[in-house]
C-alpha cells in the first residue's frame, strides 16, 4: 500500500472527527450506538480512530449516514471541510 499524503491524511482525520461528532449527538455511549444499529463496537472505533491510516470509504461514510438519517451532503457540511 503507498505510504498517504499529509493531505489525505488529514482528510481521513476530519472524517473520523465528524464521525465521531456526529455519533456523540445520537448516542455519547459508543457501545449503546453500536448495539442500537446492530453494529460492533469496534467497528465504530474504526469509524472514529484518527490514528487508522487506513481511513474509511465513502461507503462507510454513507452507511454512517444512513444509520443517523443524514444525507452525504449533511455530513460533509461542517466546518472541518471548510477549513484548510
Amino acid at each position: 500500500m503507498a505510504k498517504l499524503k499529509p493531505e489525505d491524511i488529514a482528510l481521513n482525520n476530519k472524517i473520523a472527527l465528524r464521525i465521531k461528532e456526529l455519533r456523540v449527538e445520537v448516542n455519547p455511549n459508543q457501545s449503546k450506538f453500536a448495539e442500537c444499529h446492530f453494529i460492533d463496537r469496534q467497528l465504530v472505533s474504526r469509524w472514529e480512530n484518527t490514528n487508522d491510516q487506513r481511513g474509511v470509504s465513502i461507503h462507510t461514510v454513507s452507511r454512517f449516514c444512513n444509520l443517523i438519517g443524514i444525507t452525504l451532503s449533511e455530513f460533509f457540511d461542517s466546518n472541518l471541510f471548510k477549513e484548510n
